[in-house]
Formats: C-alpha cells, sequence, structure tokens
C-alpha cells in the first residue's frame, strides 16, 4: 500500500547563499496492508521530512513514493489531493483548521468530502469524540479555543473518522493522559485490524511496541551514511 523507492531529498536555503542541505538518500521501505512501521531516529534525522514527502507536502529530489499505484513524486497536484481524500490519512502533532468552524464538522468533514451523508458523518464525528472525551458542550465551538490536549484529540479524531487504507501519525499519543492515550492505541489496532498500512513516528516508547510491527532508522538513510 506504501512504497518508497530510492527516495532522496535536499533542501536549498536560498537565504543562505543557496546552500543545499542533503537530508535522505537513497531510502527505500514497503508497509503492507495492516502492518505499522515507525520511524526511529535522533532529532534531526529526518522522520518529519519523510512524513511530508509522503503526505506530498515535500517534494522529493528523486525516487518514488508510491501510494497504492500513485507515485507522488511524479503526481500532479489533482491527484494528491485525490490520494488525500481518497487514500492517505495525516494525523500531525498540530491541529490547523478554519477559525468558527465547529469541532464536530471539523472532525466530519473528510467523511462530507467523499460524499457520505451529512447525519452519518456527523454521528461518526460524535461517537469519536465520544469515545476521546471531548465533552458534548464543546462540539460546537471551534477547537481553536480549546486545550492543547482537547486539540490534539479533535485532530485524532478528524484521523480516524474515515477508514483510510493508509495513515501516518506523527506522535499521536503526545500530551495525551493515560485514559486517552489508550483510547488513539486502540483506534490504532482497529485500525491495523481493517487493513490499514501505517508509518507513525513514536516517541512513547511502550506504544511504539504495542502497535509497531518493525522499526525503520531513519538516520540509516543520512547522505553521509548512504551506499
Amino acid at each position: 500500500m506504501i512504497n518508497l523507492k530510492n527516495v532522496s531529498k535536499t533542501f536549498t536555503l536560498h537565504t543562505q547563499g543557496a546552500a543545499l542541505i542533503e537530508v535522505l538518500s537513497n531510502l527505500s521501505l514497503s508497509v503492507a496492508p495492516g502492518e505499522c512501521v515507525a520511524l526511529t531516529g535522533t532529532s534531526g534525522a529526518g522522520k518529519s521530512t519523510l512524513m511530508r514527502m509522503i503526505y506530498g507536502n515535500y517534494r522529493a529530489q528523486g525516487g518514488e513514493i508510491r501510494i497504492d499505484t500513485t507515485d507522488l513524486v511524479q503526481a500532479a497536484p489533482r491527484d494528491v489531493i485525490r490520494i488525500r481524500r481518497d487514500t492517505l490519512g495525516y494525523v500531525s502533532q498540530f491541529l490547523r483548521v478554519v477559525p468558527r468552524v465547529a469541532a464536530r464538522d471539523v472532525v466530519a468533514e473528510p467523511l462530507l468530502m467523499l460524499g457520505t451523508p451529512s447525519e452519518e458523518a456527523r454521528a461518526r464525528a460524535d461517537a469519536l469524540l465520544t469515545q476521546l472525551n471531548i465533552p458534548e458542550p464543546l462540539w460546537q465551538l471551534s477547537p481553536t479555543t480549546f486545550s492543547g490536549g482537547e486539540q490534539q484529540r479533535v485532530n485524532i479524531a478528524r484521523g480516524f473518522a474515515y477508514p483510510y487504507p493508509a495513515l501516518l501519525l506523527d506522535e499521536p499519543t503526545a500530551s495525551l493522559d493515560a485514559v486517552n492515550r489508550e483510547v488513539v492505541l486502540t483506534l490504532i489496532e482497529a485500525a491495523k485490524l481493517r487493513g490499514s498500512a501505517i508509518i507513525g513516528i513514536f516517541h512513547d516508547e511502550a506504544a511504539r511496541a504495542r502497535v509497531c510491527d518493525r522499526e525503520i532508522d531513519v538516520a540509516r538513510f543520512a547522505p553521509a551514511q548512504a551506499a
């Protein structure tokens, strides 16, 4: 479901005399349906950069990044948007939403974009907000007014509202108490059981050991160490 082949990434610092920063080189990785792979490595190794490349926020300098059969390195913008809508979910560390949109609608939006009837989409949103312990009086408020932990839970609810065949999870248990951490891990396990291919960054070692099938040390693909 997720296949990377010989992926490389370089940043050009135009404000620093066009200096080149090589981040990744010759990275190959495949994730099968129902498998969860953890990206590991020290800070600055390129884990978050790799996640953004897979999601299409950063373009790779070389190689292939295939989600199902679509190569995002060569894909047109409309195809990247289609993959994000239909196939590839992304739970980042930060909630980015339009101000004044209610939390319930933020969570339901991925389903509504796919044509799910409004009543069904909002019922799914309500169920996830309840499961993630967001008080019902907050559902009609913008999550921009929420605490950091509440925003993270809304973000998670949105990411799990639709059963994406592939998922990217960037620190999904960060800022969460023990009760909500358990809810999130249960959601990840359920996604694996239904066949989602998952790539995640988990600094929570116990969470990583519980839900991840294997680990990839991204530092191995730093250019200085590339084969």
